[in-house]
């Protein structure tokens, strides 16, 4: 089917123009010379094929159609997901060198698909394209999961009330999303309509493009995000002495009284970062951060309730730091093994 709408033609085509614009300046002429950058620019390049592919298909009489183009533009597919895997992979590891093993893996991916083409080219062998290209869509598809398993832990942060995501880690989700709306409308394309997967690179790489508009987000996003706290680990002297430090200032502050309290606004006091602060919960104490403080606020209503005949019970919990009286009751049984009516009733 062709579509002869000029409105929608520059729609899509202005997103692949600008697409390949974007892959030439981070592959060849960006001031920062990184390995995120260059494979920024790779995946844009790759994307941009694909999708000029997909303009040339539907703006051009199936008669008059060149198959090699066609053919060019579903290998890049092939290599799409990977680009994506190792820009993340990157991105999260701080990766200074390119690894060997990284472009021993590209190049083994480069021949397959061009070994492909060249056995059994688009041009005379179309009918055995439509088993290729499934496979094609497939390891594409493979190295999306494999790049969402990279930033679980973003995805965690992301959704969390007590950890804030850096402008670089925002960047690396949009990137993620972007190329999975692509993927998945590219999917929906294949049975239905298939101009959907141009017209959603266009809104992404201007959704992305807005993004960095922003000057504070521009001078970050391709910046090194923090190292991954687990890469350093804390030794057990100096763990001992930030445990000590954290119980004092919890004890002074009395953070665990807040309910609205963030991992941030204690690390600020201990002068550390949050990363480490979560490290030293998780790797060195076992706990999550709000096991850390419902273990403060279970001891402070346990003193209460053992001192205070005034307060009723819902009182006791906010007071301790709980912001529910359900929480308060559950968070208590679950630790202490009984309710605090229960609790009570030992000291009346």
């Amino acid at each position: 089917m062709k579509f002869d709408n000029p409105l929608l033609f520059f729609v899509c085509a202005i997103g692949v123009f600008n697409g390949f614009l974007a892959s030439f300046y981070f592959l060849f002429f960006s001031k920062e010379k990184r390995v995120q950058n260059f494979l920024f620019g790779l995946l844009l390049l790759l994307l941009s094929m694909r999708i000029g592919k997909s303009v040339y298909a539907i703006f051009t009489d199936r008669a008059e159609r060149d198959l090699l183009i066609l053919q060019i533009g579903l290998s890049a597919c092939f290599l799409i997901g990977v680009s994506l895997y190792y820009y993340i992979k990157s991105s999260v590891e701080n990766t200074r060198v390119f690894p060997r093993s990284w472009k021993i893996h590209l190049m083994i991916l480069t021949s397959i698909i061009i070994i492909i083409g060249v056995i059994k080219p688009y041009r005379t062998n179309p009918l055995a394209w439509n088993y290729i290209v499934p496979f094609i869509y497939s390891v594409w598809g493979i190295y999306i999961l494999l790049s969402g398993f990279l930033i679980k832990s973003i995805f965690q942060k992301l959704f969390s009330k007590h950890e804030k995501c850096t402008t670089s880690e925002l960047w690396l989700v949009a990137i993620f999303i972007g190329n999975l709306l692509i993927y998945l409308a590219y999917i929906i394309g294949y049975f239905y309509l298939y101009l959907i997967g141009t017209i959603t690179f266009s809104v992404v790489f201007y959704g992305l493009l807005i993004f960095l508009l922003f000057k504070n987000n521009r001078d970050n996003v391709f910046k090194d995000i923090p190292e991954k706290y687990a890469s350093k680990k804390i030794t057990s002297t100096e763990a001992k002495q930030l445990t000590e430090a954290l119980q004092d200032v919890m004890l002074k502050n009395q953070f665990y009284k807040n309910t609205n309290v963030k991992l941030n606004d204690i690390a600020e006091v201990l002068d550390i970062s949050s990363h480490k602060l979560s490290q030293l919960l998780n790797d060195n104490l076992g706990k999550s951060f709000a096991l850390f403080l419902n273990e403060y606020r279970i001891e402070e209503a346990k003193r209460l309730l053992k001192d205070n005949n005034q307060y009723t019970l819902e009182a006791i919990g906010f007071e301790a730091g709980f912001s529910s009286k359900s929480t308060f009751y559950a968070t208590f049984k679950k630790v202490i093994g009984q309710t605090p009516s229960e609790f009570k009733k030992q000291y009346s």
